[in-house]
């Protein structure tokens, strides 16, 4: 029996493979069972164009037995099987697929292009990702129609044999001898069942062959007594893989509790999803997809370790475990799976090629879940509330992305505290109670909306009993600057100088020249402050510290938190009520006692500081000049 040798450059090609290609040494098995699958798809094709081959798409089956004594895993199935110079040509050369050339064939039969026909060993690789784990495997296979069956063996790029040998019907069994364990690879743990019930259910569970295999259950024996029990392990064949995706199936015929039990078991979550999304799309692009909007926010979300993406599936067999690229960061959040034969795979079928398929479908899914939120909010505003809070914040980010290239898309979902209605309103809410004479969309930003309702620059917006959205997040007053207006309405921080809005009792109060003063606070105060001025919207409060230059108060405490290095710092501005009896104080003291006034200026200061939730440079000063004046 002479031993063939591969081609030079298979020889390259599988050394490449086995050490290169495959990321993941486990996906053996998926490669095993997709081409068993391949083989029984044949057959079946047959079956319904040919009485002879006898044969149900309920006959077929795929079977896996480990032994661990003899360190053997096999799998099997009852496929169309392959011939000598099949199993030449397809196992001889490698990348050379044979269901590749069936599904060229059966297009061309059929008169359809080739991604109509639903194969998916199309790069005849996947089945030498098992020298991986085994250092020799062997291929017992009769083709339908025909009566010998034939052997190939192989222990990896020495070369391969192929003699005749015994099989009782058609299909394939293919024997691996699996690798002793070395330093760092575990490869014994490929012939425990539980390892590969757990790898045949995340790759390959809806293969739509039932995948069978001889489990071990622990169990009472019958009849022992109640105070002492014995038991045993008794064996049963049974189906792995559930067959029929949940998406597979009409929407109509699912029910909510099978969606989230599917969502719970999936993707591990002991919370049922907040809605469901079922998609199916046909077209230029053809694909199914299922999608989640979490009921809480994941444990790990805002650290590294949290993956986006969706399950990739093609054919029912899993591709990729977390397919970033389906999904914005902005939609980061949403859990589910997309199954679709359209997307280029590379050699590995672990990684995809970046092409329009993959863009298209990122760009309808993206419509569609939008579509969706929209929904929630027009028709259950109490679920889209509950929704907002748990992932709002990423629907925040989805505006500052690119400059606010994508505003248009998340902007219309997002939802701010109102100081008149007090709960979340959207920003077409608010415009459309604007009075005819309200130039400005307010706002105001702060660590709560408490303490954004107590700040003394909202008092003249609220005088005049218009709406000021409360920013309570840091991204918040960042969106100002990629939204820049809504509703043709500019948006304005009640900290602005200028808020379209007269201060009528604050000029009736007021009728000097406090120059002077304003001087004094200048020069007691040095580079703590950047001026000192008269305020135009203080109604009832002495004194308040207005942020300038371009960065907030809140944009210096979130640099300050995520950048400390940078320590960008607004400049500050001190605004005095001039009607304020504190304020008329300070000026007396300025004519009368400077020190005293000194002690004064630092003390509004500080409580300036305190109101717009700034930390003070001397709290003991501070308490110190309080308890003097006491």
């Amino acid at each position: 029996m002479a031993k063939k040798q591969f081609k030079a450059e298979s020889k390259r090609l599988l050394d490449l493979m086995i050490n290169s290609i495959y990321t993941h040494k486990e996906i053996f098995l998926r490669e095993l069972i997709s081409n068993a699958s391949d083989a029984m798809d044949k057959l079946c094709y047959l079956a319904l164009t040919d009485d002879r081959v006898g044969m149900s798409r309920g006959d077929f089956k795929i079977e896996i037995q480990a032994d661990p004594e003899s360190r053997t895993l096999t799998i099997s199935d009852n496929g169309i099987g392959m011939n000598k110079e099949e199993l030449d040509a397809n196992l001889g050369v490698i990348a050379s697929s044979g269901s590749y050339r069936f599904r060229q064939e059966l297009a061309e039969k059929e008169g359809e292009g080739e991604e109509n026909v639903d194969i998916i060993g199309q790069f005849g690789v996947g089945f030498y990702s098992a020298f991986m784990v085994a250092d020799s495997i062997t291929v017992t296979t009769k083709k339908y129609g025909e009566e010998q069956a034939y052997r190939w063996a192989s222990s990896g790029v020495d070369g391969y044999t192929i003699t005749e040998a015994e099989r009782g019907g058609v299909g394939t069994d293919i024997v691996l001898h699996i690798k002793e364990d070395a330093e760092g690879e575990n490869y014994s743990e490929f012939l425990q069942e539980y390892k590969l019930t757990a790898l045949i259910r995340k790759y390959s569970d809806y293969i739509r062959y039932p995948i069978r295999m001889e489990l071990t259950h622990h169990q009472r024996k019958e009849g022992s007594p109640d105070d002492k029990p014995e038991y045993e392990d008794v064996k049963e064949v049974e189906t792995i893989n559930s067959m029929v995706p949940l998406w597979q199936r009409p929407k109509g015929e699912v029910s909510q509790e099978e969606y989230n039990k599917f969502y719970q078991e999936k993707f591990f979550d002991y919370v049922p999803p907040q809605t469901v999304l079922p998609i199916s799309v046909e077209g230029t692009v053809t694909y199914k997809a299922l999608l989640f909007v979490p009921g809480k926010t994941p444990y790990d979300f805002y650290t590294k370790d949290y993956k986006k993406g969706l399950q990739l599936y093609s054919g029912g067999v899993l591709i990729m475990e977390n397919c970033a690229d389906l999904l914005p960061d902005a939609l980061r959040f949403v859990r589910g799976v997309v199954d679709t034969p359209d997307v280029s795979l590379n050699i590995s079928r672990e990684m995809l090629q970046h092409d329009r398929q993959l863009k298209t479908i990122a760009n309808n899914l993206k419509k569609k879940l939008l579509a969706e939120l929209a929904r929630m909010l027009r028709e259950d505003r109490e679920s889209y509330e509950t929704f907002f809070k748990n992932f709002g914040l990423d629907l925040k980010y989805g505006v500052l992305q690119n400059y606010g290239a994508d505003k248009d898309a998340y902007q219309d979902l997002l939802l701010f505290y109102s100081s008149t209605e007090q709960k979340p309103v959207t920003l077409s809410e608010y415009t459309a109670r604007m009075p005819e004479s309200q130039q400005y969309i307010y706002y105001a930003s702060g660590a709560s909306t408490n303490a954004i309702d107590a700040l003394p620059q909202t008092e003249l917006v609220k005088e005049h009993h218009m709406e000021i959205l409360y920013f309570t997040d840091q991204a918040d007053e960042f969106l100002t600057e990629a939204l820049r207006t809504y509703g043709g309405k500019e948006f304005r921080s009640v900290l602005n100088d200028d808020l379209g809005i007269e201060n009528t009792a604050a000029e009736e109060a007021d009728g000097g020249d406090h120059a002077e003063v304003l001087a004094f606070l200048k020069e007691t105060l040095g580079d703590q402050i950047k001026e000192a001025r008269i305020s135009k919207k203080l109604v009832r409060h002495p004194v308040c510290l207005t942020a300038e230059g371009g960065i907030s108060f809140e944009m210096e405490k979130y640099m300050a938190a995520v950048q400390p290095d940078m320590a960008m710092k607004a400049e500050r501005v001190l605004e005095l009520n001039p009607g304020h009896s504190a304020f008329q104080a300070l000026e007396e003291a300025v004519h009368n006692d400077r020190e005293k006034a000194a002690n004064y200026a630092k003390i509004l200061l500080c409580q300036a500081q305190l109101i717009a939730g700034l930390p003070i440079e001397n709290p003991s000063e501070y308490a110190d000049l309080v308890c003097a004046l006491l």
